[in-house]
C-alpha cells in the first residue's frame, strides 16, 4: 500500500506527554488528583482531533479553569511560521471543554498544531502548549487509507489497572500509524462503577484506578462528566488522542444497559428512573468530551457521514436515540425499527450520494447475533436479530429494507462495522442461506473490547443467512482483561488496487484472521 511516510512521532508527542505528566498517578491506588487553581491554564487531560476532512480538523482540549482556546498549526515539528486559530471561551458551561475548527489545511498532509489556553484577563498569560498530529484525508486515491476500530471501555468493573500498565491496546493501536480510530460505542460505562479492588477467579486481585464519579451510577450531569474524565486519566490513551483522529459513536452504556427513549428505569440502584432525563444528561457530557460537530450544533445528533477522500466514506449510525423499546420483536410491521424512519431515510439517500470505492457502515450494534436483553425478566431484544430464522420480524424489517435498497440501486462496497458484544468475529451474510433472498451478499466484522470484560459468542438467527467464519470469544461470562480477550480490528484500503483488507487482531497486535475485498462489485 502506497502510504505517507511517518513522522518523528517522538518530538511530536513531547508537548502532549510533558503537559500531562501531572495526571499520572501513584504506583498504588488512588483518586484523581484535584485540578490546581493558581498559575496559569492547563491541559493536562491532553488534546484530541475528529471530523477530519481533505482540508479540515476538529480539535478539542480540556481546560482546568476559564481560558481562552487558541490553536496553532504548522507543516514542521519546529512551528516556524505557525498559523493561529482563535477558539471559544472555555468555561463551566461545557465543564471547561471546546472545540476549534481547523479549515483550509493542505490535503493529504500531517498537520502539526498546539493548543494554548489564554488567561481571559490577560491573553499575555497562557499555560505550557500541548502538541498533537494528525493526517488530512487525500484527495488521491494513490495514498490508500489505513484505520483501526473497537469499542467497549473500563466495561464490568474493568477499569485502569496500574498493575497492567493501564490501556496498553492504545499503543498497540498507535504502531500501525492509522489514519483515524472509529471507537463503535461503550466509550464509557456510566453504569458500571469501578472499586479499587476485585477479586480474580485464580486468587489475584485485580486493581483499579478510582475516582468519585465512578464510586456509583453516573445520574446526575457532574457524575456523566466523571466519567468521561476517568479514561483520560490513562497516559496510552492521551498519547493516542494526541496522534490518531477519531470518529466516534455512542450505544447503551454511555446512558445505562439497553436504554431505549421513554424507559422508566427499575434498576434500584438509581433515584431517577426516567431514562429520558439520563439520555439527555449523557449526551450533554458526550458532546462535551468529544470533537463531534454535529453534536455540538442545535438539534444535533450522532448519526453523520465521514468523508475520507475518494476510496472511504464512513456512515455513522445512531441506535439508541431512535430505537423503539426493546421487545421479544415478533411484529410483522415495525416502522420505528431501531434507526427511526427519519435516519433511515437520511441513510438510504446518503449512501446513494457516495461516490466512495468502499462504504463503511458503522454500526453500534450487530445485524445477525441475538443480544437479549432479559433485565426485566422478559425475553426482549437488545439488538437486531430475534433469535427467529424465519422472515423478518420486529427490527430485522428495517433491516431488510435497507439491504433490498442497497441492492435494487446497485450500490457496490459495503461493509458492516461494529463492537457491542467483547469478542471478535466475522459474519458472511449470503442470501441462498437466508429466509430473505432480497439482498447482496455482505461482511460484518465485529471487534472489541478495548478494556473490558469478555464474553462468549452470541448466537446466530439464520433471516439474513449469516456464517460465522471466524470467531474468538471465551468460554465463561465476563473474563477480566487480565485473561486477554481484548480486540481491535484494522482496515487497510491499497491505494494502488483499491483492495480493502480487514485484519482482526489481539490486543498484542497479533492478526487472528484476514479477509481481503475487491472492489467495484455490489455483493461478495
Amino acid at each position: 500500500m502506497a502510504h505517507r511516510p511517518l513522522p518523528d512521532r517522538r518530538t511530536v508527542l513531547r508537548g502532549s506527554l510533558a503537559a500531562s505528566a501531572a495526571l499520572t498517578l501513584p504506583a498504588g491506588l488512588g483518586a484523581a488528583p484535584a485540578l490546581a487553581l493558581s498559575g496559569r491554564p492547563r491541559a493536562g487531560w491532553g488534546v484530541q482531533t475528529g471530523d477530519v476532512t481533505t482540508d479540515s480538523g476538529l480539535v478539542w482540549v480540556r481546560s482546568d479553569r476559564p481560558a481562552r482556546m487558541v490553536v496553532e498549526t504548522s507543516a514542521t515539528e519546529s512551528f516556524r511560521n505557525p498559523r493561529r486559530w482563535h477558539g471559544p471561551l472555555l468555561g463551566a458551561d461545557t465543564d471547561f471543554t471546546g472545540t476549534t475548527r481547523l479549515r483550509g489545511l493542505p490535503p493529504g498532509r500531517q498537520i502539526h498544531y498546539r493548543v494554548l489556553l489564554a488567561d481571559p484577563d490577560d491573553p499575555r498569560r497562557t499555560g505550557e502548549p500541548v502538541t498533537g498530529t494528525f493526517r488530512t484525508a487525500s484527495v488521491r486515491r494513490r495514498d490508500g487509507v489505513r484505520f483501526v476500530w473497537s469499542g467497549d471501555l473500563a466495561g464490568q468493573g474493568w477499569g485502569i489497572n496500574p498493575d497492567l500498565g493501564g490501556y496498553r491496546i492504545y499503543d498497540t493501536m498507535a504502531a500501525l500509524d492509522p489514519d483515524f480510530f472509529l471507537c463503535s460505542g461503550d466509550n464509557v460505562y456510566a453504569d458500571g462503577p469501578i472499586t479499587e479492588t476485585v477479586p480474580l477467579p485464580d486468587g489475584r486481585t485485580w486493581r483499579n484506578i478510582t475516582t468519585e464519579e465512578k464510586s456509583k451510577v453516573a445520574e446526575t450531569l457532574a457524575e456523566f462528566r466523571g466519567n468521561f474524565r476517568y479514561n483520560l486519566l490513562d497516559h496510552h490513551l492521551r498519547a493516542f488522542n494526541a496522534r490518531v483522529p477519531s470518529i466516534i459513536q455512542w450505544d447503551d452504556h454511555e446512558v445505562t444497559n439497553n436504554w431505549y427513549p421513554g424507559e422508566i428505569l427499575a434498576d434500584g440502584r438509581y433515584t431517577e428512573k426516567n431514562v429520558d432525563v439520563l439520555a439527555a444528561r449523557a449526551r450533554q457530557a458526550f458532546s462535551e468530551y468529544f470533537p463531534i460537530s454535529t453534536l455540538r450544533r442545535p438539534g444535533g445528533r450522532v448519526h453523520r457521514v465521514q468523508r475520507h477522500g475518494p476510496l472511504l466514506d464512513v456512515f455513522v449510525l445512531d441506535m439508541r436515540t431512535h430505537r423503539n423499546a426493546n421487545s421479544p420483536g415478533g411484529q410483522s410491521s415495525d416502522p420505528q425499527g431501531i434507526l427511526g424512519r427519519e435516519q433511515l431515510e437520511w441513510l438510504k439517500k446518503e449512501l446513494s450520494r457516495s461516490r466512495a470505492v468502499w462504504k463503511v457502515i458503522a454500526s453500534d450494534m450487530p445485524l445477525g447475533l441475538v443480544v437479549p436483553d432479559s433485565g426485566d425478566g422478559k425475553p426482549n431484544i437488545e439488538a437486531v436479530a430475534q433469535g427467529d430464522p424465519g422472515a423478518p420480524l420486529g427490527r430485522e424489517l428495517q433491516i431488510a429494507e435497507l439491504l433490498r435498497f442497497v441492492k435494487h440501486r446497485r450500490i457496490t462496497g459495503t461493509v458492516w462495522l461494529t463492537a457491542d458484544v467483547h469478542y471478535t468475529s466475522a459474519q458472511h451474510y449470503q442470501p441462498s442461506r437466508a429466509a430473505f433472498t432480497d439482498f447482496e451478499p455482505f461482511w460484518e466484522f465485529v471487534s472489541g473490547p478495548l478494556n473490558a470484560g469478555a464474553f462468549p459468542a452470541n448466537a446466530l438467527d439464520g433471516t439474513f443467512g449469516p456464517e460465522r467464519v471466524f470467531v474468538k470469544a471465551p468460554t465463561r461470562a465476563n473474563v477480566s482483561p487480565a485473561e486477554g480477550y481484548q480486540f481491535f480490528g484494522e482496515v487497510d484500503i491499497d491505494g494502488d488496487t483499491a483492495e480493502l483488507t480487514v485484519r482482526l487482531r489481539e490486543q498484542d497486535g497479533t492478526v487472528l484472521f484476514t479477509k481481503a475485498l475487491r472492489p467495484g462489485l455490489v455483493g461478495q
